[in-house]
């Protein structure tokens, strides 16, 4: 469980961090210039954009598909646009 500060807590807190010359807080102008070091997360979106789903495979299917490491599922992808291709309606 969180148990939050008292405003008269918090009001003490905050007081002995402003009086800390090494803990001041930014400026909204140094918050301005702050920038992130590295990008977290998914690189932007490719075109064509992907689209989740859930799709079922044999247990022994899966494993070989994952066996082949990293980047997996994009070889799952570029092996069933080839398949279209070669298949269109």
């Amino acid at each position: 469980m969180v148990e939050m500060p008292t405003p008269e807590d918090d009001a003490r807190i905050t007081a002995a961090a402003m009086e800390d010359p090494d803990a001041l807080p930014l400026t909204d102008g140094q918050w301005q210039a702050v920038k992130p070091l590295a990008r977290l997360g998914r690189p932007p979106a490719q075109r064509p954009l992907k689209k989740p789903t859930t799709i079922r495979f044999d247990a022994d299917v899966l494993d070989a598909l994952k066996a082949t490491g990293k980047g997996w599922q994009t070889r799952v992808n570029d092996a069933m646009r080839e398949w279209v291709k070669t298949h269109a309606a």
